[in-house]
């Protein structure tokens, strides 16, 4: 007897979220398709009932994290993406260059984790990872007072701290330096975010 569509889809979102936490801790390349299959509790021939390769189950996880483990964070951290005021924002920022964040690596935003990956992986992924940036980049842009081609800019600069911040952070073997650089990223977002609302 064959399995439902429901069935079908609890499989596939356990697939996507077993990928996505193996892809933050171990990269594309350092992760298979019989380790997914493993950590999601399956056997490896199922795989193929939902993906055609290892590349599409990337896109897929990249993009399940803005509906899935972001939401959570973001619920987590206080922040209502439909009450957008600039506390909203400020809250953002500071959560997003916590401690907390820089310590969940199962549960990072794969813009943190997976760069690199990206930046070599096929366009699919380069997409799911322009769709977690326009998500941020326009929660930003929400409250800011300017032009529309100003507030993008804007947005998109506090973005680019927000994740260049954690990335080095992420990346640096001194703690110390490593938390100057994460405040430091944070307390310019945050003036950005200020001068943006004058």
């Amino acid at each position: 007897m064959p399995y439902s569509a429901e069935h079908k889809q609890k499989t596939r979102k356990k697939i996507v979220e077993a990928a996505r936490i193996l892809f933050n801790r171990h990269g594309f390349n350092g992760v298979s398709i019989d380790m997914v299959m493993k950590e999601a509790g399956l056997t490896r021939g199922g795989f193929y009932n939902h993906f055609k390769n290892k590349e599409e189950l990337f896109s897929e996880a990249i993009k399940s994290f803005l509906m899935g483990r972001g939401a959570e964070w973001r619920e987590e951290a206080g922040v209502d993406v439909s009450n957008l005021k600039p506390e909203m924002v400020h809250q953002m920022i500071n959560a997003y260059l916590s401690p907390e964040h820089l310590g969940d690596l199962d549960g990072q935003c794969p813009m943190i984790a997976l760069p690199s990956d990206i930046s070599r992986g096929g366009v699919e992924a380069q997409k799911s990872f322009q769709i977690l940036l326009e998500a941020m980049v326009s929660l930003f842009e929400t409250n800011m007072n300017h032009d529309e081609t100003t507030n993008r800019q804007w947005a998109q600069a506090i973005s680019a701290l927000c994740i260049g911040g954690m990335v080095i952070s992420r990346a640096l073997p001194d703690s110390g330096l490593a938390k100057q650089v994460r405040l430091a990223s944070c307390q310019s977002a945050n003036f950005l975010l200020s001068q943006s609302q004058t």
